[in-house]
């Protein structure tokens, strides 16, 4: 086991891990922050998205010991928000339906829209989270509106 110090949401911690243990699972088993989802288990379906340094990183593939010195926002970190356009447009537009995928939908379009990325881009990076309910229209839309606000 080795400690690290983790700066999450604009908060310290330190957790003593395995180095190589998942990012994902240091947050959800040993810091209880659950919003960050577990799918895949292999960072192809999104789900586990969070920002390491602002950019859009799947948790569950990311070690903990490649994280340290960085700083990393999870949903929670970003709901801190609630005003937040994305949160507001995703309601508007009635996006979630079961949810499970809509911390990583939600993640990887924040880190999109920071960037000031094209629509072009943004829809080919969304594309690569899968939402199991088959919400994809509404993400569109919700998206779309994001993108002509920008």
């Amino acid at each position: 086991m080795t400690k690290f110090n983790l700066l999450i949401n604009n908060k310290n911690y330190s957790v003593e891990v395995e180095p190589d243990t998942p990012l994902l699972w240091v947050l959800r088993d040993k810091l209880g922050l659950t919003g960050t989802k577990y799918s895949c288990g292999e960072g192809i379906c999104g789900a586990c998205t969070v920002h390491i340094n602002g950019n859009a990183e799947r948790s569950c593939i990311v070690s903990v010991k490649d994280t340290e010195g960085s700083s990393i926002t999870t949903i929670e970190g970003l709901a801190e928000n609630p005003e937040h356009p994305i949160f507001k447009t995703w309601i508007e537009f009635e996006v979630s339906q079961c949810g499970y995928c809509q911390p990583g939908q939600i993640m990887t379009l924040a880190a999109m829209l920071n960037k000031n990325s094209s629509k072009q881009e943004i829809e080919r990076e969304m594309s690569t989270v899968l939402c199991r309910c088959g919400t994809y229209h509404r993400i569109r839309k919700a998206v779309d509106k994001l993108v002509e606000e920008k």
